[in-house]
């Protein structure tokens, strides 16, 4: 990757099936580096992540993704983009009939470990890393809507991922849970030297861990720091 850079977008264009979402679009991100993404409902924030990740493509431009061309992206190399990526849901998406340890080494094997003593030592790692070490017997029911979301986080970990995309992390969490992640998120991205981008609409946070700021609106992005225009 180019000077450490996790994302280059360059006077990108991205559609939505047949609209056009975001033109002219300029983005860099450098390894380590935490963004928030902001915007109104509809701006084009998924679409932006979307694009980052592989699911649309670029219609015009020069994007690349952690080492990987967007424009030259196919569904071969989709998942191999992906490994170099986490992604953090606010709805969790966890396996509700599986244990925290399982849904973690499930990940692993679906990623091409193999090595069962690698896959336990690696899941217990990344739960110690987001502070839930002894959760990993637990089911998700019984587990917190924070410590759910830990888990998800160490989810996203498990590949040691250049960059981590977190859609609405906080959004069906309480503002003191929501602080504890967002700290948490600030911590990983500084110790692992993970890129991260934030979608989010929780200003109160984004005042609280000034960053860099990717704002959506009028078809296109700006990029500002810490807590400017809120």
């Amino acid at each position: 990757m180019e000077n450490n850079r996790t994302i280059q977008l360059r006077n990108a264009v991205i559609y939505q099936g047949d609209t056009l979402v975001l033109t002219k679009i300029t983005l860099n991100m450098q390894q380590g580096e935490f963004a928030y993404l902001i915007g109104k409902t509809g701006s084009g924030k998924s679409t932006l992540l979307k694009a980052i990740y592989g699911e649309l493509p670029l219609a015009d431009g020069f994007g690349e993704v952690v080492g990987f061309d967007l424009n030259k992206l196919n569904w071969k190399k989709i998942p191999f983009l992906r490994r170099k990526l986490g992604i953090v849901f606010q709805d969790f998406q966890l396996l509700t009939d599986r244990t925290v340890n399982e849904n973690l080494h499930f990940t692993l094997r679906a990623t091409g470990w193999k090595n069962e003593s690698d896959i336990k030592r690696r899941a217990e790692t990344a739960l110690s890393m987001v502070g839930i070490k002894t959760k990993g017997f637990r089911m998700p029911h019984e587990l917190s809507g924070g410590e759910q979301q830990r888990v998800v986080i160490a989810r996203a970990l498990l590949n040691k991922p250049a960059l981590l995309l977190a859609d609405e992390p906080t959004g069906n969490l309480d503002p003191e849970t929501s602080n504890e992640i967002m700290q948490l998120l600030h911590y990983l991205s500084k110790q692992t030297q993970t890129a991260m981008i934030v979608a989010t609409h929780d200003y109160t946070i984004i005042k609280k861990y000034p960053a860099k700021l990717i704002h959506c609106q009028n078809q296109t992005i700006t990029e500002n720091y810490g807590a400017v225009n809120l």
